[in-house]
């Protein structure tokens, strides 16, 4: 099948495909005597293991290891359990962080009154900052003893 029909086979756009080709994902397609891409089943299958593996938030480092592992048959389960448990831990650490960023552009919002005056404190907080204005909002990962604190 051409790159269009197994961009629809897969879920994946046909300018992903070429680019999963680029970084070695995907092994090259065969080319018809028209020079268009070949693509078989297996190429479709690799395609929907890359996408759902990108779903999931996997890098396209992540994915080269998981598609290594995916091939390895002689490979232990506890290799792709750490690998995904890695990746959790990466994704809860954005999800910290991103909780962060609201909390501080809530607060800045809060405080400003939204009219037609030209003061605003979102401004004024994004202009005055020491470069880190999620600081103050970010979760604390002490003891209960720093926990008390603040």
């Amino acid at each position: 099948m051409n790159i269009g029909q197994a961009s629809r086979a897969s879920g994946v756009s046909s300018k992903m495909i070429r680019y999963y080709e680029q970084t070695g994902l995907i092994p090259k397609a065969a080319r018809q005597d028209s020079g268009y891409r070949d693509y078989d089943e297996a190429d479709i299958h690799r395609l929907r293991f890359i996408r759902s593996a990108r779903d999931l938030g996997f890098t396209v480092e992540q994915i080269g290891e998981l598609l290594a592992l995916w091939s390895d048959r002689e490979r232990a389960s506890a290799d792709v359990k750490a690998l995904a448990l890695g990746h959790v831990d990466a994704l809860k650490q954005k999800q910290a962080e991103i909780a962060a960023m609201i909390a501080t552009l809530e607060n800045l919002a809060k405080r400003c009154h939204g009219d037609d005056r030209p003061d605003c404190p979102i401004i004024e907080g994004l202009a005055e900052n020491d470069g880190d204005l999620t600081a103050k909002a970010r979760p604390r990962r002490f003891g209960k003893v720093d926990e008390l604190r603040t």
